[in-house]
């Protein structure tokens, strides 16, 4: 019995570190859900669990380790990318360019006091590494694991200073949320939000009673505003149609619109007078406003619909419909011509019943074919991930070429394909539940055996001297970037509290502080906010990461 068990748990083999693997993850992520005043770790238990089973001499084969880490890292970041990408490049628009400039500012301080470390007696590796433990970012350890090698020099250092970092970065984060909230934030600031556009949709019922457009069709009232929005419905004497570009608008029509909230304005200047009625309650029955009209949401799971633009089906035309919207990730989309679609979109169909039920045909609705997984695009992106990853490109002043590596080439790459994928017609498309396994799987991986290669000499390494000299500069550098931003965001840009937290978060590759910003503040902004800065933050930490290093060694 006992010589079975020292088989499967102790000897090297591919089993062996299967089963260790698959133990650490299994038990990491069970203690992870535990909660300590009203903090869980999550996921980063397994980080830590790996520590104390590699403190305790439980190892794997070297290759196997090294595999099954890089693995787990590039399906991590390029499940991240391809979630993240429908949305990247419009978070870079008006408010998300203020959320971005203020991410990068937290995460230039951060490198501005790295750079510091080095007069301190702390070795720039070491320094790094702190970095990246202090911010909760692996993928940025990997790359700097990689510069380190490229260099020909000891990599151990920079994985032990982010292991004992890791702890203090996790937690101050939280406790900089906690600290603004307790002393710095007003009741305004977890009400106030910006005036910055927003993808969400708005309702809203207006009636036609501005003289400059009577007579004057849909269309050319479409054209003559800077303003995009959908005419879903018309009402005139008592009976309900869909208008077309061609229908002709008259003094005391009254049209349910679909706008962005900050166009209401200028849309109650454009046709006369806003309703008082609150179209966007979630307990709208649609289908009750009239007897004539149905409205239902239709999923597109035809491959052939996957990238064109909505305008190019001409549904209003071949069916007499209105796509007043679009519900893609969890977002309300305004539904406009030049909107590229997606497999997995809903499109929320406006017509006649029968209409509606051919447009239903004709966009697939047929849920059970997405649950079918779509691993060609998986393999391809990430082959091409690393492909980009491996290129070195040249930076003027840096010594060495610069890769972006096992973390950047796999995002780049999940980002343009979660993006631009359906533009060529490539399905990218997984279920949310999909990509959170792929990306679970992946980084509980990497934690793991993050957590096995470092765990040797972690706990003589927090006993000595510099080990707690990287603890107490690790959490400075996680604590004074978030609270000098923080401050900033909520008193010169106005913003509000949960706002500020999701961007902190994302700044910081900290999934845990925005569990706590979730839990603790009634909006999704927090949410909203780390999606936007969440990827070029990523990138940034994981090239400068790389350039510190060649360009300073």
């Amino acid at each position: 019995m006992i010589e079975w068990l020292n088989d499967i748990l102790v000897n090297h083999s591919s089993v062996q570190a299967v089963i260790v693997l698959s133990l650490l993850c299994a038990t990491g992520l069970a203690l992870g859900k535990v909660r300590i005043m009203g903090v869980s770790l999550g996921v980063t238990f397994v980080f830590f669990l790996g520590i104390l089973a590699g403190h305790l001499g439980l190892t794997i084969d070297p290759q196997m380790l090294h595999y099954a880490q890089d693995f787990g890292l590039v399906l991590f970041v390029y499940a991240l990318g391809v979630q993240v990408g429908p949305g990247f490049f419009n978070s870079l628009h008006r408010s998300g360019i203020k959320l971005n400039m203020l991410a990068l500012a937290v995460v230039l301080m951060g490198v501005a006091f790295t750079l510091i470390l080095p007069s301190m007696g702390i070795g720039l590796g070491d320094a790094v590494g702190i970095m990246c433990g202090a911010t909760t970012n692996t993928p940025a350890l990997a790359a700097a694991q990689q510069a380190l090698a490229q260099l020909s020099l000891p990599v151990s250092g920079a994985a032990l200073a982010c292991a004992v970092t890791y702890p203090m970065g996790v937690v101050g984060v939280i406790f900089a949320f906690m600290l603004m909230r307790k002393l710095i934030v007003r009741d305004t600031d977890l009400a106030r939000h910006d005036d910055e556009e927003n993808d969400n949709t708005y309702i809203a019922a207006y009636q036609v009673h501005n003289p400059g457009i009577f007579g004057m069709t849909v269309g050319e009232v479409a054209g003559s505003s800077r303003t995009k929005f959908v005419i879903s419905r018309l009402w005139r004497e008592g009976a309900v149609s869909i208008p077309s570009a061609s229908t002709v608008l008259k003094e005391g029509d009254r049209l349910l619109v679909i706008t962005h909230e900050d166009d209401a304005r200028a849309m109650t200047i454009l046709f006369g007078q806003q309703e008082n009625t609150d179209w966007n309650k979630d307990d709208i029955d649609w289908n009750a406003i009239d007897n004539e009209l149905v409205s239902r949401a239709i999923l597109i799971t035809r491959p052939e619909i996957n990238g064109k633009r909505l305008g190019s089906l001409k549904l209003r035309r071949h069916y007499g419909v209105n796509i007043s919207r679009i519900l893609r990730n969890g977002v309300q989309l305004l539904a406009t011509p030049d909107m590229h679609l997606m497999m997995g979109d809903r499109l929320v169909v406006v017509g006649q019943e029968q209409a509606v039920a051919n447009v239903e045909h004709v966009l697939g609705n047929a849920v059970a074919s997405l649950n079918e997984p779509k691993l060609i695009s998986v393999f391809v992106g990430m082959t091409l991930g690393l492909i980009i990853g491996s290129i070195p490109i040249v930076v003027p002043g840096v010594s060495m070429p610069v890769k972006l590596g096992l973390a950047g080439g796999p995002i780049i790459v999940g980002i343009l394909m979660g993006c631009f994928g359906p533009r060529i017609h490539m399905n990218t498309y997984t279920t949310q539940s999909a990509n959170l396994m792929l990306r679970a799987i992946g980084l509980s991986l990497y934690l793991a055996c993050l957590g096995l290669d470092s765990g040797g000499d972690f706990f003589s390494t927090v006993m000595r001297p510099e080990g707690l000299q990287w603890i107490f500069t690790g959490f400075l550098l996680t604590i004074i970037p978030v609270l000098v931003m923080g401050i900033t965001a909520l008193r010169i840009n106005k913003l509000d509290f949960s706002t500020v937290c999701g961007v902190l978060a994302g700044a910081m590759a900290n999934p845990m502080a925005l569990n706590y910003a979730n839990d603790t503040l009634p909006s999704d902004r927090a949410s909203v906010a780390y999606a936007t800065v969440y990827p070029l933050s990523m990138f940034v930490r994981v090239i400068l990461a790389q350039i510190i290093l060649l360009a300073l060694l």
